[in-house]
């Protein structure tokens, strides 16, 4: 396989086979990311796409694949209906294949478009929301509105694909803590997705945020800071069938739940954690991770 860079995928994704169709991140200004910034994005040759599928088709028991890199939904419709048709003709076992997208790339498709993908075994978008906060949402450049986000993550559930959105805890700093929590819980609602990913922040050198932070002009919760906002996200959310998880190795509480049917319990859960503020009873700082 003809890979370009580090290559990035979700946890649910540790055993698709991962297909990189475009190079880096369309949008690559997040304030807290420095996940594509030494790549240059571009949409990689369908020669190459095809050699790596052929390659592929010679693998045992592929029945997921992932497109990488940070948005393959920005390849124009004509193209990516291509290459998923490349992808079904080589791996005839496929369950189904997913891919991350922001926003406006999935505004770029119509709800016809994304069902016809949805039709070539497109069966899950991975959506970075990262926060609800009006404010924050401009000031680390999403490049999206609420309203748009909200928008782009109706689209995908309209067009019957699964959706699961990721957000992070402690974006907002202390000063805009619990905003933030609270308004992400309300975007998280209006969207209403299939499965929510909250992750912790952790600040990465040679980005906006991590120079903030350096400067003392952005400041970090402490670890119970982050937890109480977990809290607030799930108190004041309401879904109407999510699996909600915290589970990512960036986080300091682990949290796995059905919303609605878990709320209380968790919350009870994750409210005696906080008030007993007992280091033992969340992960170890040297045991986190991106």
């Amino acid at each position: 396989m003809d890979y370009e860079g580090l290559i990035i995928r979700p946890p649910s994704e540790a055993y698709s086979l991962l297909l990189q169709v475009t190079v880096g991140c369309s949008n690559n200004k997040c304030t807290f990311c420095g996940a594509y910034r030494q790549k240059k994005f571009k949409i990689k040759s369908l020669d190459q796409i095809k050699k790596d599928l052929h390659e592929a088709s010679s693998y045992e028991n592929v029945d997921r694949v992932f497109l990488c890199d940070g948005d393959a939904l920005i390849i124009p419709q004509p193209r990516l209906e291509e290459i998923l048709k490349l992808i079904n003709t080589n791996l005839p076992n496929l369950d189904r294949i997913g891919t991350y997208a922001n926003a406006k790339s999935i505004l770029r498709k119509s709800v016809d478009e994304l069902k016809k993908l949805r039709d070539l075994g497109l069966k899950i978008i991975y959506l970075g929301v990262e926060t609800g906060n009006v404010e924050l949402l401009q000031k680390i450049h999403k490049g999206v509105t609420y309203e748009q986000m909200v928008e782009a993550g109706r689209r995908v559930k309209e067009a019957g694909i699964i959706l699961s959105v990721t957000v992070l805890l402690g974006l907002g700093g202390i000063e805009k803590s619990i905003e933030h929590a609270i308004d992400t819980a309300k975007i998280l609602s209006d969207i209403d997705p299939d499965y929510v990913g909250a992750l912790t922040l952790m600040l990465i050198p040679e980005t906006e945020m991590y120079e903030d932070y350096v400067a003392g002009r952005f400041v970090l919760p402490d670890q119970f800071g982050f937890i109480r906002e977990l809290y607030l996200m799930i108190a004041n959310s309401n879904f109407t069938n999510c699996f909600f998880t915290s589970n990512h190795a960036s986080n300091y509480l682990p949290v796995k739940a059905y919303l609605p049917r878990e709320k209380e319990k968790k919350l009870k859960m994750i409210s005696s954690v906080i008030e007993a503020k007992d280091p033992g009873q969340i992960r170890p700082e040297h045991l986190r991770g991106l």
